[in-house]
């Protein structure tokens, strides 16, 4: 079996079991007296550990490898999930989102992997498989998580440590190191990450693209259930499948576009014409006055999202260092995990304090400086000649 394969199942098993919690997550807090302030906090809790996790899991697979880390990853999501199905108080909850926040920094490292075994033609083509695996993910894990709530809270918890117990036993005799005599790397500091960024041409912009998308997309997904249900009488069943909507177009976009038309347009073209999307779909979401229209602005957004996170990825792995492109790439997804934390609470005080609109105005303003800065960022790679350039 291919090793693509092999990561993007291992991906794929690993966000399932991530799709089966996060929607049942905020009634699984509330049973334990949880408030909808310590709800977002709990978000905010996991958030905070990847920023803090990921590029450290980055530039430890530069130097150790990849494999040992996504097998400690898997590991450490298969204990954060038993931990939330024993927890019998609000505090051993956010210990297993601690937890579960420390394992979501094998993500860059699975996206290292993909860089480690593509050439720079087809990279974005297997970044798009992570993509395709998140979308997956939440197309599949919310109806599975659905259905086991029926036998208790804490079943859908027990299934999804099940499943990473598996996946784990399965990447450890399945999955092969893709990294093999360069593992000399030093393992830099995050500061230092970002001031080596500056040397190489375009890199630094599109880093704070990462950080920007994550933010404004993250401020859009805190309110869109409430703006749903007030604006449109959604109910939480309604927007499940709304939610699977979005999914099916990342999937799609992801799993089946993406390695397509990457490689014909290149990424100097792709990650601004997407970011230009995501900010048309924010736009168009508050002015959507019925759900025809809603599923439109929606579906613009997911497939600017799709095209653009792999684009992205793909260009930062290419602007890289070979021997730094675990850590730019986990300094990428802690500058997102950086974004998630700001965006829902800036997107939550827009909501209560300037109107139910106010949110995707601001997010779809936000993407447009994103959209400049991508504009920079490929502009100065091209003058550079860099190979993000096809």
């Amino acid at each position: 079996m291919s090793p693509l394969v092999i990561i993007f199942i291992t991906v794929f098993i690993d966000l399932l079991g991530f799709g089966i919690i996060i929607p049942l997550l905020p009634f699984y807090a509330q049973s334990f007296g949880a408030s909808g302030f310590t709800i977002g906090l709990l978000s905010t809790v996991f958030s905070l550990m990847q920023f803090l996790v990921a590029p450290l899991c980055g530039r430890w697979s530069d130097r150790i490898g990849r494999r040992p880390i996504i097998l400690g990853g898997l590991l450490a999501s298969c204990l954060a999930y038993a931990a939330l199905a024993l927890a019998d108080s609000l505090a051993l909850v956010f210990l297993a989102r601690i937890v579960g926040g420390i394992a979501g920094g094998n993500i860059p490292t699975a996206q290292a992997y993909i860089a480690d075994i593509t050439t720079p033609e087809n990279r974005a083509k297997g970044m798009g498989l992570v993509g395709a695996a998140f979308g997956l993910g939440f197309v599949f894990g919310p109806a599975i998580g659905g259905i086991l709530t029926r036998f208790g809270h804490a079943t859908p918890m027990w299934f999804a440590a099940a499943l990473c117990l598996a996946n784990f036993t399965a990447a450890l005799f399945l999955l092969p190191e893709s990294r093999h005599g360069e593992r000399a790397g030093v393992s830099r500091g995050r500061l230092d990450l970002l001031h080596r960024a500056r040397r190489h041409p375009g890199l630094l912009p599109l880093l704070l693209v990462f950080f920007i998308v994550s933010a404004a997309f993250s401020g859009f997904e805190a309110t869109f259930a409430l703006f749903a249900e007030r604006r449109h009488g959604l109910t939480a069943e309604t927007l499940g499948f709304v939610f699977a909507f979005i999914g099916i177009i990342l999937a799609t976009v992801n799993g089946l576009l993406v390695g397509r038309v990457v490689p014909i347009l290149g990424e100097r073209r792709v990650v601004p014409l997407a970011i230009g999307l995501i900010a048309v779909g924010l736009f168009l979401v508050p002015l959507a006055q019925t759900i025809p229209t809603l599923l439109l602005a929606l579906g613009t957004l997911a497939i600017g999202m799709g095209f653009n996170n792999p684009a992205l990825s793909s260009a930062i792995s290419r602007l890289s260092d070979p021997t730094e492109q675990g850590g730019m790439l986990g300094l990428a997804q802690s500058l997102a995990a950086l974004g998630r934390i700001v965006g829902p609470t800036w997107g939550g005080f827009l909501f209560d304090r300037a109107g139910i609109t106010m949110p995707y105005v601001s997010a779809g303003t936000i993407m447009t400086l994103g959209l400049l800065l991508a504009l920079v960022g490929v502009s100065r790679a091209q003058l550079a000649r860099a190979p993000v350039i096809p």
